[in-house]
């Protein structure tokens, strides 16, 4: 049953960083209207589930107004609300504060906030740390998000060898983390990846929207489109099994994806993650309605 709905308020971030797997930045186009957010909490309100709506990015506070009026819709629809941010606009205690007292007044429920070296080089320039202390004083609940560096480890799975090296640091391969985070990583035999470890593909509990309209299951990998049918019948008429993508994925993983479709792949790949992402690169032309947008996969 769907219960959350993650709005990508906008693919424009002020930052570039190398694990974002939207392949956000300056330059990266795409950003919701209030016309469209609000057809959006029409359809949240048919769907009769949805329990939290987030309000993520790239970077939602440069739309500071949108998620204002997002978090207002959901609360007087009795809805749950959090936001992602990198925080640039905590520049002091007293700024952040400012930033945040009206969230705190529509009684946001979580603020997650990106403390990390991809975001920020010093911990004297972290504005992660008074954003948290400002929202703490406010009575907004408050997280960290923190994304270490790709490192190999030492471990082992029911599909490892003893001692096989893994990858640790919490970065997802999907977007630009494949461009620029993978080299000299170790990587495990392709047939490894026979499930998707990470997404509920059969019932998904929650889904993204961005600002085109694409529902999406995973990042760059929709159910469908908004824009052109309504959410609450993509949500009704979703069939996982039925999906070309999705179906695949269910029966054995990224490994079952490339048998199908016969895509060429190297042999080994650092995770199931890394594996699935580039299978589907290559199937963009052929299922353009289900992969998509194409910024997710660098083309754009």
């Amino acid at each position: 049953m769907l219960t959350g709905i993650h709005f990508l308020l906008t693919y424009a971030c002020n930052f570039e960083c190398d694990h974002c797997f939207l392949y956000c930045g300056p330059s990266a186009e795409g950003t919701f209207t209030i016309k469209k957010l609000v057809r959006a909490f029409e359809e949240i309100h048919r769907i009769g589930t949805i329990e939290w709506v987030y309000f993520e990015g790239g970077e939602p506070f440069l739309f500071y107004p949108l998620v204002l009026e997002g978090v207002r819709f959901a609360r007087g629809m009795g809805l749950k609300t959090g936001v992602v941010t990198n925080a640039y606009w905590a520049t002091s205690p007293e700024d952040a504060e400012l930033w945040l007292a009206p969230l705190a007044s529509l009684g946001l429920a979580d603020l997650s906030v990106s403390d990390d070296q991809f975001h920020h080089d010093s911990e004297e320039e972290n504005p992660a740390k008074p954003a948290s202390k400002a929202a703490e004083r406010l009575g907004i609940p408050v997280c960290s998000i923190c994304i270490e560096e790709p490192t190999v480890e030492a471990g082992a799975s029911k599909t490892q060898e003893k001692g096989e090296p893994v990858v640790g640091g919490g970065v997802m391969f999907r977007g630009r983390a494949v461009e620029k985070l993978t080299e000299g990583l170790p990587g495990r035999q392709w047939e490894e990846f026979n499930e998707c470890p990470y997404e509920e593909l059969d019932e998904p509990k929650r889904v993204h929207i961005d600002p085109y309209g694409h529902v999406h299951i995973c990042q760059g990998l929709s159910m469908g489109n908004m824009d052109k049918n309504p959410l609450s019948s993509l949500v009704k008429d979703y069939r996982a099994g039925l999906h070309p993508i999705c179906g695949p994925l269910l029966k054995g993983g990224p490994a079952q994806l490339a048998r199908e479709y016969k895509v060429e792949h190297e042999d080994r790949y650092i995770d199931a993650c890394h594996f699935c992402y580039l299978v589907r690169s290559k199937l963009i032309d052929k299922f353009p309605q289900y992969l998509t947008p194409k910024q997710v996969y660098g083309l754009e």
